[in-house]
């Protein structure tokens, strides 16, 4: 198929011919060494991008009946494709034409001759799109993107038996960009279920981090029990928008009233939404720059400002991100607040204050030069928790991944998992309050049979804990992780140097140090093909870390203390 298209500009006018992709074969007309447009004509759901990594990005736009219906940013392989993503064309209007606008960043100095691009002879037409992975560190029971790339948890809730988690998601490649709200919905908190894209970039720009509460007095006046999500719109700048949703979180319907906060601040971002009965009123606690500020409201769609917390309080060597404020059983009240960089041993981390709040300011408790990390792994940040959780639960998830080397870690067609659910409650030791990270009872439930060796599946408990107790996790190559407990000096470290592919950043190989807070009796270590996540059995320490065996570790060696392995179900 053959078409003449006449394109005028001011006294310009330009002739090319654009031959459509028939069979899968692509023949583009070229406009120069950086730019190409390609008519897709096709029955096929699909069209498969190929993405090459080590390329710079290239802008693919989908025009249709002469506008821009999509704009995607992608490294489209100029060699050797290294995976593929798909396109759907279902969602667009298959009654009009659909070409593909695409300019590449590069020049033919840098890049070659734009008729010789891999990605002409490379992309494809389908009807399915093959989502199985044999990827060495792919886990196996920790929730991981099918493909793409994923960062910060968004918009937790539980309803009706099923959690609901979303997540910044790049379905175009597995480096950040094109974020949307990608869906996932699990009934135990492990085993999870892609359920598409929720939320999709717009005229405000990209879909960053929110929250979503379950509006069970329909005061927004979209239904009873309808899903009401806020989250950053990120263009020139970032605001504060709305969506809703009838069909119990599955798609989303954006507020024509959008955004309805914005502030002249640079980092102005991710929004927690809840509802404090204390006061019956709904409160959004979002990121402003190197503070968190709270607002109030009646209805979930109007905000009024109530106040600021932050200046001069706990660590700010970075950009404050994704906050969280919960009240406590005691009645005391949490305020998350994740940070990047700055955590204990470089890049993310997540730290939180406890104290007071009487439904306008958030008061900490204890002096402004203390802090208080959550996690003391180098991989634990973004954490917030699901809204509408059973009987008064404050059930967390972190992205399990660090800023300084998020992009770099050895996996491909996806990157990025979450952390393990956590269930947080408060703990007293000596004049301060701390937060206390136990693994969710659903971890109990998806406990296996007892091994006689670790596998890439496990959880190891290891009991009667001597004042300097030592736990190796090795496999056949010699790589180990070593895990030591010093009751006198009150710490527990891991030592991740020697554990596998390590030299794909400076800032991997490391060794973290946690406060124990008193003496430790027994440990929970939970160990997936490429993490290591260990926790205190009374919740006063948790370490999350990453870890790339060539093999996995299937020798473990334990001195002073009991160990057992159990498999875990996945």
């Amino acid at each position: 198929m053959k078409k003449i298209t006449i394109f005028i500009a001011g006294l310009f006018c330009h002739a090319m011919l654009i031959f459509a992709q028939v069979d899968g074969v692509l023949n583009p007309q070229y406009l120069s060494d950086n730019h190409a447009i390609v008519q897709v004509a096709t029955s096929h759901r699909y069209i498969l991008l190929p993405v090459e990594e080590k390329e710079e990005v290239t802008e693919l736009r989908v025009h249709q009946n002469n506008h821009c219906v999509k704009s995607i940013q992608i490294k489209l392989a100029i060699g050797k494709p290294d995976y593929y993503v798909p396109l759907d064309l279902n969602e667009l209007d298959r009654s009009h034409p659909i070409f593909f606008d695409i300019v590449f960043s590069g020049n033919r100095r840098s890049s070659g001759n734009i008729e010789s691009f891999a990605c002409w002879k490379t992309m494809k037409v389908s009807d399915t799109f093959d989502t199985t992975n044999s990827e060495q560190y792919r886990p196996l029971y920790h929730h991981t993107p099918t493909w793409g790339w994923m960062n910060d948890p968004n918009g937790m809730f539980f309803k009706d038996g099923v959690w609901h988690l979303y997540f910044q998601y790049n379905p175009y490649g597995s480096l950040w960009g094109n974020l949307t709200w990608g869906h996932s919905t699990s009934t135990d908190l492990v085993h999870w279920t892609y359920e598409g894209e929720a939320m999709k970039p717009d005229a405000w720009g990209m879909i960053f981090s929110g929250s979503s509460i379950v509006d069970h007095q329909n005061v927004a006046g979209y239904g009873k029990d309808a899903i009401i999500a806020f989250y950053t719109a990120a263009r020139e700048n970032q605001t504060q928008c709305m969506a809703y949703s009838t069909d119990g979180g599955k798609t989303f319907t954006k507020s024509p009233a959008n955004p309805i906060v914005t502030a002249k601040v640079p980092d102005f971002r991710d929004p927690h939404v809840f509802y404090a009965s204390d006061f019956e009123k709904y409160y959004m606690i979002l990121a402003a720059g190197q503070q968190m500020n709270i607002y109030s409201s009646d209805n979930l769609k109007d905000w009024v400002f109530e106040s600021a917390f932050g200046e001069s309080y706990g660590c700010h060597d970075g950009v404050w991100e994704c906050p969280d404020l919960m009240k406590m059983k005691n009645g005391k009240w949490v305020l998350l607040c994740n940070i990047n960089p700055g955590g204990p041993f470089g890049g993310s981390a997540t730290q939180y204050f406890v104290g007071t709040f009487d439904g306008h300011k958030f008061t900490c408790e204890s002096k402004p030069s203390v802090t208080k990390w959550m996690d003391y792994g180098k991989d634990h940040y973004a954490t917030v928790t699901f809204d509408n959780a059973p009987n008064g639960r404050h059930v967390a998830i972190a992205w399990m991944s660090n800023w300084e080397y998020a992009t770099l870690v050895p996996t491909m067609q996806f990157r990025s998992a979450n952390s393990i659910p956590r269930d947080l409650e408060l703990f007293e030791d000596g004049d301060e309050t701390y937060l206390s990270v136990v693994p969710s009872p659903e971890m109990l439930a998806v406990r296996g049979k007892r091994l006689k060796r670790p596998t890439e599946a496990c959880e190891i408990v290891v009991r009667n804990l001597s004042d300097d107790a030592m736990i190796t996790l090795r496999n056949s190559k010699g790589e180990q992780v070593m895990m030591k407990y010093d009751a006198e000096k009150q710490t527990f470290a891991m030592d991740r140097t020697k554990s596998g592919l390590v030299d794909f950043s400076e800032a991997f190989a490391t060794v973290t140090i946690a406060p124990t807070r008193g003496k430790l009796s027994s440990l929970r270590i939970f160990v997936d093909r490429s993490s290591i996540e260990a926790f205190d059995v009374d919740g006063k320490m948790a370490m999350t870390n990453l870890v790339f065996p060539s093999e996995p570790y299937n020798e473990l060696i334990v001195k002073g203390g009991k160990a057992t392995i159990y498999e875990i179900r996945h």
